[in-house]
């Protein structure tokens, strides 16, 4: 288990040096949802906005965080394919180093460049009128529901940059996540939309992630939507930590 641990620490340092040496990597990733930010609270927000209760900015930042983790997830898609197109990973494999650890230190650099992202565009939203009234307990359990969903979209994604052939491919898998948001709460209540979409909306794992966050971020209770919400997010991670796993344990030793 100690070398486990110590390899990880070392894959994670490197990734970690990636980004330092990149820093337009994290940046990048929070541009598609920054630009959905501004193009909703500035443009479309007075019609779209209608159907919302309060401040159409406070409904809007818990589906631009998914955005922006979408966002972190195509980097990490885009980074594990480079590596292996370069011959990292098929190099790694033919060394005395637990797979498990190859993937985790991947996801764990995403994690924090993903983490690192969500609190650039929370500070945009400040910028734009954001108001939040989250209690101390609120923002611990929205920290934590965040972390969840970036784990699960890590890993998903790590596994999206091992079977695509290019990074054109990588990258059209991990944006599924990010199509996903416009089929769900993010930016009108799903009473809003018509039959099919609402069922659509309400029966996929963003629109209670998205509702529970909403709800904490306005100093309210979580809601029903909360355990909906641990639950997909935590069946996403198991099946995203296996299917990384067993992808990479399929790729040729050499």
């Amino acid at each position: 288990m100690s070398h486990v641990i110590a390899d990880s620490a070392v894959m994670l340092r490197r990734d970690l040096k990636h980004m330092l040496r990149f820093p337009l990597m994290t940046i990048s990733g929070i541009g598609t949802a920054t630009l959905m930010l501004l193009l909703f609270h500035y443009v479309f927000g007075g019609a779209v906005g209608a159907a919302a209760d309060g401040a159409y900015i406070d409904y809007l930042v818990p589906g631009i965080l998914l955005m922006a983790i979408g966002g972190g997830g195509s980097a990490t898609a885009l980074n594990v394919n480079a590596d292996m197109r370069e011959g990292l990973i098929t190099r790694l494999r033919t060394m005395a180093v637990p797979r498990i650890a190859v993937l985790s230190g991947q996801v764990g650099g995403s994690m924090i460049r993903t983490l690192l992202s969500l609190l650039l565009v929370v500070g945009i939203a400040f910028a734009c009128g954001f108001r939040p009234q989250a209690t101390a307990a609120g923002w611990l359990a929205i920290a934590g529901l965040l972390a969840l969903a970036t784990f699960a979209v890590s890993w998903i994604t790590c596994a999206f940059g091992i079977v695509a052939k290019t990074e054109a491919g990588a990258n059209s898998l991990s944006l599924l996540f990010t199509f996903g948001t416009f089929v769900s709460s993010a930016f009108v209540p799903t009473e809003a939309m018509s039959p099919g979409a609402r069922w659509i909306a309400e029966h996929q794992p963003l629109t209670p992630l998205m509702d529970t966050v909403r709800n904490l971020l306005a100093g309210l209770p979580a809601g029903d939507g909360w355990l909906p919400a641990v639950l997909w997010w935590t069946l996403l991670s198991i099946a995203g930590i296996l299917w990384s796993r067993a992808v990479f344990n399929r790729l040729p030793a050499r």
